[in-house]
């Protein structure tokens, strides 16, 4: 970021002393802001040259006078040299503080970040999940950049984090990096919890998240429908490699997996539950939580298909998942085949198997949320809708038995 730069010398004029003399300050100006300080010399005002920032006359005692502050200049305006190419923050308290000794060694916003980043990636697999190491490492990536494109610097101050700061990261992630609103309020959440660190750690005197208010909106996730997946079951394609999408997305509408999970499903993740009946127990490789999940008929029929499959029983998996691009596209043309408007992505079987396949079938949610190994009830309702046949059938049976009292 372009800066503006002056230094000034001036007497102070309601500092003087008993014989008419006045104290010389420094003046060093930085994009408007203001830093002063004493040179510890003296001048009488009526010997003072206003236009020259200098004392008149040609005496020893002045000449040395002006030296002395013509050194000063120098030294300023090298430290302010020095710090624009090493492309470090600069402001009028940083130089002034450089020039008087005071360089304290703040500790940079970066660093710490990066520091705990690698703290949470040495605790991945124990504390952490690999989903949540990358997405601090994402956060981090957006702060670097926002730093460097309006800071023109490599790093700041963690000091220096204010709500202005806060609230440029919040627009630039919405406009340059085209993060949609909750995108955008995720990471910053993420960059939030560093400066909470540095505040406990009493890096920084103040929260500067203090002030910052911002809501995730809901957002109305899609599902399929009963008679959409109905539909796609009985869907003839015209090829094997649809069909294993289409088998593997069904999979997926009727166990509440995410694409991930899905494709590292083992045959040490299928145990017998409490019931008799296989279930599904793997560890979410988003969330690093656990989900425990009942095999339903057409999820253990698509199992028994494939389970002779060459990709299969030559990785030790139990579908032959492809890669997530590959779904995707094949999805897209499963979507045209059947007729379905809707965006078909493996995020949208999740919710299928939370709205249409367990709550609208009477599964409470907390069941719902253990399936989908979700780590509190919250996350739960916002996968889940209840369907308005789901209310009609509940109020028809709350009339049955309201009439037969």
């Amino acid at each position: 970021m372009q800066t503006t730069f002056s230094v000034l010398f001036y007497p102070r004029g309601n500092d003087v002393d008993k014989n008419g003399n006045s104290t010389i300050y420094l003046r060093i100006t930085v994009n408007g802001k203001r830093s002063e300080f004493s040179i510890r010399r003296k001048v009488l005002l009526t010997k003072w040259n206003s236009e020259a920032g200098k004392v008149r006359g040609t005496t020893a005692n002045v000449r040395e006078l002006n030296r002395y502050m013509d050194s000063i200049k120098v030294k300023v305006h090298k430290i302010h040299e020095t710090l624009s190419d090493n492309k470090q923050l600069i402001s009028s308290e940083i130089i002034k503080n450089i020039y008087l000794g005071k360089n304290i060694k703040h500790k940079m916003l970066l660093e710490i970040f990066q520091a705990h980043n690698d703290k949470i990636e040495r605790l991945m697999g124990k504390e952490f999940a690999p989903g949540t190491v990358e997405r601090y490492k994402t956060a981090k990536k957006h702060v670097d950049d926002y730093i460097k494109l309006e800071y023109g610097v490599t790093d700041i101050p963690v000091k220096d984090v204010d709500y202005k700061f806060i609230s440029g990261l919040e627009y630039y992630l919405k406009t340059e990096r085209k993060c949609a609103h909750n995108t955008a309020i995720k990471y910053i959440t993420n960059f939030k919890k560093i400066i909470r660190i540095a505040y406990a750690n009493d890096l920084i005197t103040k929260d500067p998240f203090l002030n910052w208010k911002a809501k995730l909106k809901i957002v109305e996730r899609e599902f399929l429908t009963e008679e959409e997946i109905q539909g796609m079951v009985e869907k003839e394609l015209h090829t094997e490699r649809l069909y294993q999408v289409k088998d593997i997305f069904l999979f997926s509408c009727f166990t509440g997996l995410a694409y991930a999970d899905v494709k590292k499903l083992s045959r040490d993740d299928i145990v017998i539950g409490i019931d008799g009946d296989k279930w599904i127990k793997i560890k979410r490789s988003k969330t690093d939580t656990r989900s425990s999940i009942p095999l339903l008929p057409t999820a253990l029929d698509i199992l028994v298909k494939y389970k002779d499959h060459p990709d299969v029983s030559n990785k030790g998996r139990l579908l032959p998942v492809l890669s997530n691009q590959k779904m995707n596209a094949y999805l897209k043309e499963i979507a045209v085949l059947c007729k379905i408007t809707k965006n078909l992505t493996f995020h949208l079987a999740r919710h299928t198997f939370a709205t249409t396949v367990t709550l609208s079938n009477g599964v409470p949610i907390e069941s719902v949320s253990k399936m989908l190994g979700h780590k509190s009830l919250r996350t739960t309702q916002h996968y889940a809708k209840i369907l308005d046949r789901k209310v009609s059938d509940d109020m028809q049976l709350l009339r049955y038995k309201l009439s037969n009292k």
